[in-house]
């Protein structure tokens, strides 16, 4: 197993115990002595102390070592200057490519650290072209580790409702799909959108300072049952029940599997589906805006009409 760009002993305490590294399994009886795991990041974390191979590489140069992984992995030669500008021995890289095809199940766990740095979504693509490639020798995988909130499952919705995962733009009244043109993080920072609609979500916590900014600049809307950094900046903060403690939902593990949620507790506020209900009939009770034909001035219809 190789875990890509994240520090899962501070991040995700439970990854290695319950699910990945030391659990025994039926084609792995003995844990952890069954498995050999790949650190690569660009400083050394406590996470580096379970690996059995630490690849320290310089910082932005992930892509440039996923590239020469694939290159090696397909039989191709590559120059030695090639794995000395990653910050890596040529025979290091070498190594890692034996452990791959000797394994009878290899996965690779990527983080932020290889998604929200220099490549971004190319990254995260060369990350899943490699583990496509390497299903040519042995069965491999690919696996993103998921932050905080039900990420996995905005995946899912996305992914059966439009056929898409992430980075979707519905603005033609069908799904396009282009991670780095509709992804969030670059309409805010590009300053593309005029109005935003945050649910489950803190991006002013995460996201760069530009797109901070501009979600400052812009009305913003923001359902959360608590007050967060995006709600502190946001023009309206409608506070909502907590789903799994006070209301009913279904949240995705990062293997995608659903975990039905029961409320334990009533709360005095609406859920997020409550809300999102009534702001679309609202909206739906609303004429529909027309564009005019300079394009400037627009002409209100009915939606009957």
């Amino acid at each position: 197993m190789i875990y890509w760009g994240g520090n899962p002993a501070e991040c995700h305490p439970r990854h290695f115990t319950k699910y990945s590294l030391t659990q025994k399994g039926k084609f792995t009886p003995n844990g952890r002595k069954d498995r050999t795991m790949v650190l690569v990041d660009i400083r050394e974390t406590p996470s580096a102390k379970a690996a059995d191979l630490f690849l320290q590489i310089r910082p932005g140069k992930d892509f440039e070592l996923i590239s020469v992984l694939r290159a090696l992995v397909k039989g191709q030669r590559v120059r030695a200057d090639a794995a000395a500008e990653i910050g890596l021995p040529m025979q290091q890289v070498h190594d890692l490519v034996g452990m791959m095809k000797a394994a009878r199940f290899g996965i690779i766990f990527f983080g932020m650290g290889l998604s929200m740095t220099r490549g971004k979504h190319m990254n995260s693509a060369g990350v899943l072209m490699l583990a496509a490639e390497m299903n040519a020798f042995t069965k491999f995988v690919a696996m993103p580790m998921r932050g905080h909130g039900n990420v996995t499952g905005a995946d899912v919705v996305m992914r059966y409702s439009t056929g898409y995962p992430f980075g979707v733009n519905l603005c033609r009244g069908y799904p396009r799909f282009n991670p780095g043109e509709f992804s969030t993080v670059d309409l805010l920072v590009r300053g593309d959108n005029d109005a935003c609609l945050v649910l489950g979500a803190d991006p002013g916590a995460t996201m760069p300072q530009p797109a901070i900014d501009h979600l400052a600049r812009i009305p913003t809307i923001v359902l959360d049952p608590k007050v967060t950094h995006t709600s502190r900046l946001a023009r309206v903060h409608i506070t909502t029940a907590v789903t799994g403690v006070s209301a009913p939902g279904t949240a995705y593990r990062m293997d995608e599997i659903p975990l039905p949620l029961r409320p334990a507790l009533k709360s005095p506020y609406p859920t997020d589906e409550q809300v999102v209900r009534r702001i679309r009939e609202a909206v739906q009770r609303r004429p529909a805006w027309l564009p005019g034909r300079n394009g400037k001035h627009g002409n209100l219809v009915s939606h009957g009409m």
